[in-house]
């Protein structure tokens, strides 16, 4: 009995520490890239994949290291505010509520040196870190695709940074 609880204790300790590299375990970094407004720098962020160029049919990752203070309001705003004008048709209001508090969720408050990252899970949806520490999964493939195409979408703000973390800057 005594060896049950201490394997139970060694597993839970393995998934506390777990964090968003263990979603892509077979990832590479496929590019990176600074993302400013009027000169400055608000993040660096990073494209993770298990398969190049990467696609919604593999797990990939976007890691996010901050330079200024955002809150997780401003953050959510801001990406409900993009999904919206990237989007090819009207989105209903009662879903960019629920998207909106998906994302109040899973984002926290950040300053300089602070990570967030969301892992793409094709097939369910999305799985959010701050840290090292997962904040909230989202079973929403719609949701995922609307949030990962603010940086993926031909029409981001940020079309360089869009070809470096796809790697096809030159």
């Amino acid at each position: 009995m005594r060896s049950l609880a201490a394997l139970v204790l060694v597993l839970w300790a393995s998934a506390a520490c777990a964090d968003w590299r263990a979603d892509v375990e077979a990832a590479k970094l496929v590019g990176e890239g600074d993302f400013s407004v009027l000169g400055f720098r608000l993040y660096r962020a990073q494209m993770w994949s298990e398969r190049v160029p990467v696609d919604y049919d593999a797990r990939f990752a976007l890691h996010i290291v901050y330079a200024r203070g955002i809150t997780r309001e401003r953050l959510a705003d801001t990406g409900i505010s993009e999904i919206k004008r990237l989007a090819g048709a009207p989105i209903p209001a009662d879903t960019l509520e629920r998207w909106r508090a998906n994302m109040l969720r899973a984002f926290v408050d950040v300053g300089p040196g602070d990570q967030l990252s969301a892992v793409f899970l094709p097939d369910k949806g999305v799985r959010f870190y701050a840290g090292e520490r997962m904040t909230d999964e989202v079973d929403d493939l719609a949701f995922a695709r609307a949030f990962f195409s603010i940086w993926l979408d031909p029409s981001t703000r940020a079309p360089t940074l869009r070809k470096q973390l796809l790697g096809t800057a030159q």
